[in-house]
């Protein structure tokens, strides 16, 4: 199994502290950008341990921690000031994929049978800070928790008794010593100060574990890049994809040496062939693509990659290259995503600007309880047209209540990324 590189986010006030009982600001406090900035930069997991005492900063952190789960790209794990079944309820549906119950407290420890029967077993982790906690409690962590977040060096003394997974948290910076314990058996994750740092380049770590044997997640390319059907300059074509929308951002060119540079940076490099030199896209305009996949087509003779783009992919500062249009035949684009979406927008812009005479700003100006009422409404006529054979009637009733559901949607500020990211998660 992969060892996990899990960095963590002190959350305090709504803001991103430099660890326990600190109340300095981590860089800006920015808790979004940083859980996006190590979603891009090699981290497998985010732990955030949320310092709140009082219960409407409670309210106010788990909102936080959505928002974090929504600016992530990688699982994140809710830790701290959990008291209650309810507590792991509102941290699961903000989008965590696992919670930590704290066996210090006599609370979580009565607390994990049943949230782990409710939520399910992988979703659970349980902190311990002395082999005390574990050892007393050893049947029930292994029976209804998925791993083991060690707070203090017990990770040998668990591994003893225990094949359950632990997440070492630990404040030791020095390299060595970090790449000594992943060596072990006993830890299967590394948490805290060094992972967690800004100056700590996580992939550069990873290809140091690599090179020690130790199993870590880093880009490994399936097909040798021998296999490949090069050009006449030993160079392979690449056409660049958004990842989340698949607009096609640019095209350039690879050699050996720029395809291995990718796979061990993280980030798209190509071979610029009037400078005639590796080239790391944004390293000096910032506008950096980060890899999420490379596919091969069948020919082998052309990478697809699809990217998160900062910026502009285009130095025009277009978002894509691919602006100028030749000729253009008008057509029905029936991409079920960019249909929601631009009825979405059509419907976001009446709320924001209303039109006299619009049936949505109606909608709008009566309410929540006549939206809610005209979604119930829709939902039975779909009951109803169901009943039919002819399919015509089903289909014009399911988009009559889907575009009711978007209105409810827009009123409540529930965006269609948020919904698919919802299901992605199921």
């Amino acid at each position: 199994m992969n060892k996990l590189m899990i960095p963590c986010l002190y959350l305090q006030y709504e803001k991103a502290v430099t660890g326990f009982g600190q109340r300095n600001l981590f860089g800006d406090g920015n808790v979004e950008a940083l859980a996006k900035f190590y979603s891009d930069n090699g981290a497998d997991e985010l732990l955030v341990f949320d310092f709140s005492s009082e219960d409407l900063e409670h309210e106010k952190a788990i909102g936080k921690i959505k928002d974090i789960c929504d600016a992530s790209e990688i699982p994140v794990i809710a830790a701290g000031n959990i008291k209650r079944m309810e507590d792991v309820k509102k941290l699961i549906y903000a989008g965590c994929a696992k919670t930590v119950l704290n066996f210090s407290k006599q609370s979580n420890i009565e607390l994990l049978e049943e949230v782990s029967k409710r939520f399910g077993k992988e979703k659970m982790v349980v902190s311990i800070s002395a082999i005390q906690e574990f050892a007393a409690h050893k049947d029930l962590i292994e029976n209804y928790a998925g791993a083991v977040l060690a707070l203090d060096t017990v990770q040998d003394s668990i591994a003893e008794v225990s094949s359950i997974p632990v997440i070492l948290h630990t404040d030791e910076g020095r390299e060595d010593m970090l790449l000594e314990l992943l060596k072990t058996k006993a830890v299967g994750g590394l948490s805290g100060a060094y992972v967690s740092s800004h100056d700590t380049g996580l992939l550069d770590f990873k290809n140091k574990c690599k090179e020690l044997g130790i199993s870590v997640n880093t880009f490994e390319s399936n097909i040798a890049w021998s296999e490949f059907k090069l050009n006449s300059d030993n160079m392979i074509p690449v056409v660049v994809q958004d990842y989340k929308t698949d607009e096609v951002l640019m095209v350039a060119y690879m050699n050996e040496e720029a395809f291995h540079t990718t796979l061990k940076s993280g980030k798209m490099t190509y071979w610029s062939r009037s400078r005639n030199e590796l080239w790391t896209k944004g390293l000096t305009s910032g506008h950096v693509q980060y890899v999420k996949s490379l596919t091969l087509d069948c020919d082998n003779d052309t990478i697809l990659a699809k990217v998160a783009q900062v910026g502009a992919a285009c130095h025009t500062g277009n978002r894509t290259c691919f602006f100028n249009t030749l000729i253009k035949k008008e057509y029905d684009d029936t991409n079920p995503l960019r249909v929601f979406q631009d009825v979405y927008d059509v419907i976001l812009d009446r709320k924001e600007h209303p039109k006299e005479g619009s049936y949505t700003n109606y909608l709008f100006d009566k309410g929540i309880d006549k939206i809610l009422k005209k979604v119930g409404e829709e939902c039975t006529e779909i009951v109803i047209a169901a009943k039919n054979p002819d399919k015509e009637e089903i289909k014009y009733e399911i988009s009559d209540f889907l575009y009711h559901v978007m209105v409810l949607m827009a009123e409540k500020g529930v965006t269609w990324e948020d919904i698919t990211r919802e299901l992605a998660r199921r």
